[in-house]
């Protein structure tokens, strides 16, 4: 009588050994990157949100001619900027000085 024993199907320990070296190896080349476009994508998002001020800063400026310095009180007061976009304003540390909107 000829006994004879059946493969299990499955990975050996060396072809195991090489899928977790090219996971790493991957992972290390990505993650930098991912770092470096989060870094890129805060400041468009900075960009972005001082462009929306000045914008404000305008509109606030053409509905009132009387002139002045406009402030961010003045745009939070009167509904120019929404409550969530105040907290970034100040998150993001952004000014208003002579009209001008920039990110001190």
């Amino acid at each position: 009588m000829k006994i004879t024993q059946r493969k299990l199907p499955g990975f050996t320990l060396i072809e195991a050994a090489v899928v977790l070296f090219i996971i790493g190896l991957l992972m290390l080349l990505i993650l930098p990157n991912l770092n470096q476009e989060r870094k890129r994508a805060s400041h468009t998002h900075a960009k972005a949100m001082v462009a929306t001020v000045q914008t404000q800063v305008d509109l606030y400026q053409n509905d009132h001619p009387e002139g002045g310095q406009v402030s961010l009180s003045d745009l939070e007061r009167n509904h120019y900027l929404t409550k969530q976009q105040m907290d970034k304003v100040r998150s993001l540390n952004i000014r208003v000085n002579n009209n001008e909107a920039y990110q001190a």
